[in-house]
């Protein structure tokens, strides 16, 4: 019984698994030879999943908002006939209450893109320049912490923290600066506090990725020849991370434009963005969908148009640094 037992065990060992019969598959081998035979194959093979992945979950809503957006009527009805038309961009263009939460979301948005780069970029430069190599990684960590909850739980933070009741009012009349609480919430001073807040990583990690690569030599020569501090700021260590600051300022910009949650939350009536109002286009009845959809692409379209404006800029002054 032992030695059949063991013929058993011998047999079942040697049998190939699924990989192994796969592997000896004709058709399986005959595509596999196709596919990979060479570098360039494969590189294509490796690269066909995510170029799906961003086609569909990233590119295929956008082709459907450009498409719902010359539509005469969104969602599909039986009684209606869809048919295509620019009337709902035209929309845009024949009313100022339209155009100008847009304008105001524009200029928010590059005056916050702005604020939190000169915010940010001395904290990169600690980090990147004074903090030890084997504990940058901890301080990056301990940055990271707050932005592992959602953004809607952070905006309400921020709400406990700048309410008439909340720490920095309290801090205020404990300072003996003011006597009454003053009334941050839903005002530009509160979103500009949120977005902010909430954009500070996406600004901070490009900067300090490109201020980490810079060789301490550099200003180590520029100190051996006279420069000052300030000198070697603005002729090393600035133009050497433009690339990071052009990063940085492009998404914090992208994203600052199409926020919704915090502008409904944080702001008030004098501060109401454009997204706030292709939203009101998404929660009426009626055909207001094609409506809300085109002043999404106008939106999209513009934001992307500046951001490489602007990223064509800073690249021509990052090549002639490297001249």
């Amino acid at each position: 019984m032992t030695m059949t037992t063991d013929t058993g065990r011998a047999g079942t060992r040697d049998r190939p698994g699924f990989w192994g019969r796969l592997s000896t598959f004709g058709p399986y081998t005959a595509l596999t030879d196709v596919l990979l035979s060479s570098p360039r194959r494969q590189f294509w093979v490796l690269l066909t999943i995510p170029i799906l992945w961003v086609f569909v979950t990233h590119l295929g809503p956008i082709l459907q908002m450009l498409n719902v957006s010359l539509l005469t009527n969104y969602p599909p009805s039986p009684n209606k006939v869809a048919s295509y038309t620019l009337e709902n961009y035209s929309k845009f263009f024949a009313d100022s209450i339209f155009i100008t939460p847009f304008i105001r979301t524009l200029v928010f948005s590059t005056v916050l893109t702005l604020t939190t780069l000169i915010i940010m970029y001395p904290v990169a430069y600690f980090l990147a320049r004074h903090v030890p190599r084997n504990k940058q990684m901890l301080f990056l960590m301990l940055l990271l912490i707050p932005f592992w909850v959602g953004e809607v739980v952070r905006i309400f933070a921020m709400m406990i923290l700048l309410g008439n009741n909340g720490a920095l009012n309290l801090a205020l009349q404990w300072l003996g600066l003011t006597e009454r609480p003053i009334p941050f919430m839903y005002t530009g001073f509160s979103l500009s506090a949120g977005i902010i807040y909430l954009t500070a990583l996406y600004m901070l990690m490009p900067l300090y990725s490109a201020l980490e690569k810079i060789p301490t030599s550099y200003g180590e020569a520029a100190a051996d020849l006279g420069a000052g501090p300030w000198t070697r700021f603005r002729r090393i260590t600035l133009p050497l991370s433009l690339e990071g600051i052009a990063s940085g300022c492009t998404l914090v910009f992208l994203i600052s434009t199409g926020m919704y949650a915090t502008p409904v939350l944080l702001g008030g009536p004098s501060t109401t963005l454009f997204s706030e109002v292709i939203a009101g286009f998404f929660h009426v009845a009626g055909d207001q969908w094609p409506v809300g959809a085109a002043f999404s692409c106008i939106m999209l379209l513009t934001a992307l148009a500046l951001s490489g404006g602007f990223n064509k800029l800073m690249g021509h002054l990052a090549g002639r640094v490297k001249k």
